[in-house]
């Protein structure tokens, strides 16, 4: 909006990261921006590796492990490998900006031809603020310039007749709190379902994670309490302490991340 609205250098595109598995009320929002963008002249890319619900599911396709909650033959508590950020919103991101650069992987990007990456982390995330791990991408902070927090960001949105902006993040992503997982039982029944299924067909690992077809050893759930979805005593916190969504680079979560993250696309522009 701050580009659209001339406040920042425009872009020449916003780049989204789909894994298929979004709430319907993040696709709606999305809808919503792309229509205000192309406005504009700022395209909206949405990249994907596949659907992560789909995939999770299918024997014959290569597993990116979620970070499941999981439980030991002998009450053995951990957590499963977390890589579905890097595979399903990190790697599809980087072959766009190549793509748009001219240089589609395996082709090296030559030195000094670099995309300017306009990443939407406010003051609360300043800690997730990082250099690009690749020399043709360079990160920029557009809210940290402006010193913007949450509260400044949701104001502006609220100024442009933007309201009800939801978190993205999948819908059985395992990092949910008890406040997201008990608004989408209340207010997204079919989803909610979605979800329960999700988490009793993952009970003895995702179907592509075990070689040959072998069973995994004990159980996998979607939810810390380590109990099926349906059967979990939710009890939310208030608004203000809630987990943040997923990020278009890392997830908040595995970075120590303490403040809520609204759905943004990446937005890019060309550096040579």
């Amino acid at each position: 909006m701050l580009a659209v609205h001339g406040e920042i250098p425009p872009f020449d595109a916003a780049i989204f990261a789909d894994t298929g598995w979004e709430p319907a009320a993040v696709y709606a929002h999305l809808t919503r921006l792309k229509s205000i963008a192309t406005a504009a002249r700022i395209p909206v890319i949405r990249v994907s590796a596949g659907n992560i619900r789909r995939d999770a599911l299918n024997p014959a396709h290569r597993f990116a492990s979620m970070p499941l909650f999981t439980l030991g033959p002998a009450g053995e508590r951990g957590m499963a490998r977390h890589q579905c950020t890097n595979e399903y919103k990190i790697r599809p991101i980087k072959a766009e900006v190549r793509r748009r650069l001219g240089y589609p992987h395996p082709k090296r990007v030559p030195a000094g031809l670099v995309a300017e990456m306009a990443i939407g982390i406010s003051v609360e995330e300043i800690h997730r603020a990082r250099d690009a791990d690749v020399a043709y991408m360079r990160n920029v902070f557009p809210l940290l310039d402006l010193g913007w927090r949450r509260d400044d960001c949701l104001a502006y949105l609220e100024r442009h007749g933007v309201t009800g902006v939801g978190k993205s993040s999948c819908v059985g992503c395992p990092y949910h709190d008890d406040g997201f997982w008990s608004r989408l039982k209340t207010d997204s029944p079919a989803e909610w379902v979605d979800a329960v299924t999700f988490d009793a067909a993952i009970r003895h690992g995702c179907a592509g994670a075990a070689p040959a077809g072998q069973p995994l050893r004990g159980r996998f759930f979607l939810h810390r309490q380590r109990v099926p979805l349906e059967q979990v005593v939710l009890r939310p916190r208030d608004m203000a302490d809630e987990t943040p969504g997923c990020g278009p680079w890392t997830c908040p979560h595995t970075d120590n991340g303490t403040a809520g993250e609204r759905i943004e696309p990446a937005g890019v522009r060309d550096a040579p």
